[in-house]
């Protein structure tokens, strides 16, 4: 793997941490630099499918305040319905061609308000957004 020299100017304070942590480690400064980068870039969306990855970068530019909106977002109960029924029908073997090709456009909206939902939490706790145990969340 190639590596590249970067060169930093770091205020005195966030520079004294890194040595602290690093001899308290027992790590290199390189090290924990590298790790510390790593680990706090923003989520990659390079494993989402190919039609959202714009759409999921987009929302790294999004306020806090429409990343929270987004996570809140839920599937509506009339499409939840429709979905349970058809589910029925498709178990029952009673099911249409064009009915399951809505099946599939529910499956693939709610995944989409799904994936949408997670990187909106991603990108909420990587701004250092405080994120509650799934016992506190709300519930609409």
């Amino acid at each position: 793997m190639a590596t590249y020299r970067l060169t930093l100017e770091l205020p005195e304070p966030v520079f004294q941490k890194l040595v602290r942590i690093a001899e308290l480690s027992n790590q290199s400064l390189e090290s924990l630099a590298i790790q510390s980068i790593t680990s706090n870039l923003p989520p990659s969306v390079e494993h989402a499918p190919l039609h959202l990855q714009g759409e999921l970068l987009s929302m790294q530019n999004l306020p806090v305040e429409e990343l929270v909106k987004i996570t809140r977002m839920q599937v509506s109960p009339t499409a939840q319905e429709r979905h349970l029924t058809l589910l029925d029908k498709n178990a029952n073997d009673s099911i249409t061609a064009a009915e399951l090709e809505e099946i599939r456009d529910l499956r693939i909206d709610a995944d989409r308000l799904m994936l949408s939902k997670a990187s909106a939490w991603s990108l909420l706790r990587w701004r250092g957004y405080p994120i509650q145990p799934l016992e506190y969340l709300p519930v609409e």
